[in-house]
């Protein structure tokens, strides 16, 4: 679920010039909340939040009604219904979402076998081979269109663009319901009056970041010298947001996902709320998930965090990367930051991490490379590990004794899908 909330939003309405613009990305309409007004439809134009009453339980999704007064996903269900007291909230039906993405993702596949599943609710879809049975890739978006609301009942909005980043933000830009074709030659001035923020991959620090130099739209950041640039957010993200800021994603649609994940687990003897000491038994589990991914030969587009609180109520929270790692201080790094999300802290009985959505290492091009320090020393760590045993080297803030934990936890494998 985007923050986006409808406002803003830009459609094509007649011709527009599609010949190099073969990449579609669709993304459903508010998706948890549709599925269940298919079941409520009573329900329909009223603000809608998915979840449950219980003063811990988070916003999984919202309807566009609700989304309008500044409810949005992740945010505690209490917070919502201060912002908007009549929301009627409807518990979450996990199974329905799931049948309802296979009916979605059938539909895509049988437009092309060029479909690339990001999540449970979207896609990149190539369509560049089903021109000549099913007309120019804006008749094809909207079949797609017509196909999902006919067999689902369901919208999805469509981005039509030259790249995968400009097709994210045309469908974006597109919600709800709605269908957005940017010709190549109109990729800039689509882009450049957009605000910063919009651009994929930049968060609150970056855009403050960014701000202090004064840039306000992603024209701005397209003009300023990449020196500047690079003083504000590091040569790694200097370099992918002047690249994008001018409209460049060579990365093509990737269809041999491997639909697989990684993970580590550990079980507290006793209950842990201290922050730092949990932040360190992450690095540790990161550690351990990067090096099977390297082994392997993959690498991870999402991140999962598991939390069980002294309770025994568990919560699972994710992020999808820009760009997939193998690297474990980008794992620790995403990891620390749902963690931190989740307030207030409790005392915590069994935290782990996942890496989902898993790709073969030379699958795709990478826009940019973030991490290419850490990536060439966790190399090095991994030749050193192979010669004399695992335990010969270890983040140093691992080798603290009790901090670490070791002691005092139980460690397992999350189970592979």
């Amino acid at each position: 679920m985007g923050r986006d909330d409808g406002a803003g939003r830009q459609v094509t309405v007649g011709a527009a010039d599609d010949s190099a613009a073969p990449i579609l990305h669709i993304d459903m309409d508010a998706f948890f909340a549709s599925v269940e007004l298919l079941e409520r439809p009573e329900l329909r134009g009223k603000p809608v939040i998915i979840g449950h009453r219980d003063g811990r339980s988070v916003v999984t999704s919202a309807t566009y009604e609700a989304r309008k007064f500044g409810v949005g996903a992740a945010m505690p269900v209490s917070k919502a219904l201060r912002l908007c007291p009549q929301a009627v909230v409807v518990p979450p039906n996990y199974a329905a979402y799931t049948h309802f993405s296979r009916e979605v993702m059938r539909i895509f596949s049988d437009i092309t076998p060029l479909v690339e599943q990001l999540s449970i609710d979207e896609a990149f879809l190539d369509v560049s081979g089903a021109r000549r049975l099913l007309g120019p890739p804006a008749a094809i978006a909207r079949l797609v269109r017509e196909r999902v609301v006919a067999e689902t009942g369901l919208t999805c909005s469509v981005g039509v663009a030259a790249s995968k980043f400009v097709a994210k933000m045309a469908s974006t830009r597109a919600k709800p319901d709605g269908l957005l074709v940017v010709p190549k030659s109109e990729t800039l001035a689509f882009l450049h009056p957009l605000p910063i923020r919009t651009l994929w991959g930049v968060g609150p620090s970056t855009e403050e970041s960014l701000r202090r130099l004064g840039l306000a739209t992603i024209g701005d950041i397209a003009e300023i010298p990449i020196g500047a640039l690079r003083a504000a957010v590091g040569v790694a993200g200097a370099e992918k947001l002047s690249q994008l800021a001018r409209g460049h994603d060579p990365r093509p649609v990737e269809t041999s996902r491997v639909e697989k994940s990684i993970g580590h687990e550990v079980t507290f003897h006793t209950d842990v709320a201290d922050i730092v000491q949990l932040r360190v038994e992450l690095l540790r589990l990161a550690d351990k998930v990067a090096v099977r991914l390297r082994e392997r030969g993959w690498v991870a587009r999402t991140v999962g965090l598991k939390v069980r609180w002294s309770d025994f109520t568990t919560l699972s929270r994710s992020h999808t990367l820009p760009e997939p790692t193998s690297v474990g201080r980008r794992l620790h790094e995403e990891a620390v930051g749902l963690l931190e999300a989740l307030q207030p802290l409790r005392p915590v009985r069994l935290v782990g991490i996942r890496a989902e959505q898993l790709t073969h290492s030379g699958d795709g091009a990478l826009l940019w490379d973030p991490d290419e320090d850490w990536r060439e020393a966790e190399q090095s760590v991994d030749a050193v590990r192979k010669r004399f045993g695992t335990a010969a080297l270890a983040p140093a803030s691992l080798l603290g004794g009790p901090r670490g934990a070791v002691g005092g936890t139980r460690t397992q494998p999350f189970p592979e899908d």
